[in-house]
């Protein structure tokens, strides 16, 4: 085995362990509120995650008033992020129109969408992520923020760029890195 490909199965053993923690919180939460984030439009969950990452960079600054840490918010972005997914595969709704199953089995299926980029990415370049900081991730994902906020601005056109869906699998990638960071290498 190379070394390449033991990296590749460390990264996705810890991946999976973050993300079945992110599906846990999203799972309770469809038991508490069901699919209510399904009449939420695609600019309104980038303004979510926008929140979540704005919040997380307020608290690598500085002392928090309310009493939720870092951890909570990458694993938020994690979610709303797949929740962006799934609303840009089916678009938004006036009700909640899909059962905790449905939901789900949709979070399932872009959760491996994202861990597939992450796989092949982390392939290309191997394990420097590891190497990051923290803070740094949150900077990537309010960069990544950015870029869809324009896109979103351009009506969802791009000419040579990725589009909201690449942005957002890697904003997931990146507050996955963030969990694994803040829980395994603790």
């Amino acid at each position: 085995m190379t070394s390449t490909t033991s990296s590749v199965r460390s990264t996705l053993s810890q991946f999976d362990s973050a993300l079945g923690k992110c599906r846990e919180v999203f799972v309770n939460k469809l038991v508490d509120y069901g699919a209510s984030w399904r009449i939420m439009r695609p600019r309104s969950i980038t303004d979510q995650l926008y929140i979540k990452a704005k919040r997380i960079r307020t608290l690598e600054e500085g002392e928090a008033m309310v009493d939720e840490g870092i951890l909570g918010e990458f694993m938020a972005i994690v979610n709303y992020g797949l929740i962006g997914l799934i609303q840009l595969q089916l678009g938004y709704a006036d009700e909640s129109d899909i059962n905790p199953g449905e939901a789900t089995a949709l979070y399932d299926r872009s959760a491996e969408e994202a861990r597939r980029l992450m796989a092949a990415k982390t392939h290309d370049y191997g394990d420097a992520w590891r190497g990051m900081r923290v803070n740094s991730y949150t900077d990537f994902i309010l960069t990544k923020l950015q870029r869809v906020k324009e896109i979103e601005g351009n009506g969802g056109a791009t000419t040579v760029s990725e589009g909201i869906d690449s942005n957002y699998m890697d904003i997931i990638n990146y507050a996955v890195f963030a969990i694994i960071k803040l829980t395994q290498e603790a």
